[in-house]
């Protein structure tokens, strides 16, 4: 184990992660790290509640152990470690709900000369551009928050991430002049949490770990309550 305690960055993103009653952290991310890690003998952990333009610096640094889950990408994989995957999602955009029929995907955003908003950083910006999307028409945020603000206010049209991170949201906070659509453009990518490389060896006994839950009854159980279906994990 490194030394010190084992601090777990997360953000506020329902199902994966949000701040809990009492201080605490809640969600999917934080229950199946919690068991991944009293299977190692790890009793407790830090919940560090963040930004997601301080997740990997703060990797790198030193500040924390490991992430919420990332999506895998080369860019990632150059500067942190990850571990197993733990879900494959597809991205999603949050629009009015007047707009659900004609938003369906980022080419569509493009074609309507729509307004995308973004938190900074993150891999649905890049999609955004792929589509087409021209860079003046994307708007960049730090959290969810302003990013679902911007899209009720009318600054953005649409905001861009997984669906899943829509679905949460709305549950939490149900917004009948929001709705989620699945974007048609962007394809299912694996998820998995991020280490800093000065944890390699706490990653590889982490890992043995999470492959004995993944599958198993609590996980299935536990992903389905926090709103996965079957083939998202």
């Amino acid at each position: 184990m490194p030394p010190g305690p084992v601090v777990f960055a997360y953000l506020d993103e329902p199902p994966f992660c949000y701040p809990g009653q009492g201080g605490g952290a809640a969600g999917s991310d934080v229950e199946l790290v919690a068991a991944t890690l009293s299977a190692l003998g790890v009793t407790s952990f830090e919940a560090r509640l963040t930004t997601f333009a301080e997740l990997l610096p703060g990797l790198t640094s030193g500040r924390w152990t490991l992430t919420t889950t990332l999506f895998i990408t080369p860019e990632r994989q150059a500067i942190v470690d990850f571990s197993r995957p733990v879900w494959s999602l597809a991205d999603g955009l949050l629009v009015r709900s007047g707009d659900q029929g004609r938003l369906k995907s980022y080419r569509a955003v493009a074609s309507a000369n729509a307004r995308l908003v973004v938190v900074g950083g993150q891999v649905q910006e890049q999609a955004g551009l792929r589509a087409g999307i021209a860079p003046e028409k994307i708007l960049r945020v730090a959290t969810q928050e302003e990013a679902v603000q911007a899209v009720s206010d009318g600054r953005a049209d649409a905001y861009a991430s997984v669906a899943m991170a829509h679905r949460g949201h709305l549950a939490r906070r149900p917004d009948p002049s929001l709705a989620v659509v699945t974007a048609s453009d962007g394809a299912p990518a694996s998820g998995a949490f991020a280490f800093g490389r000065s944890s390699a060896a706490l990653r590889q006994r982490f890992d043995d770990a999470l492959v004995r839950l993944l599958g198993s009854e609590w996980q299935r159980a536990m992903m389905a309550r926090h709103g996965f279906g079957a083939d998202e994990y």
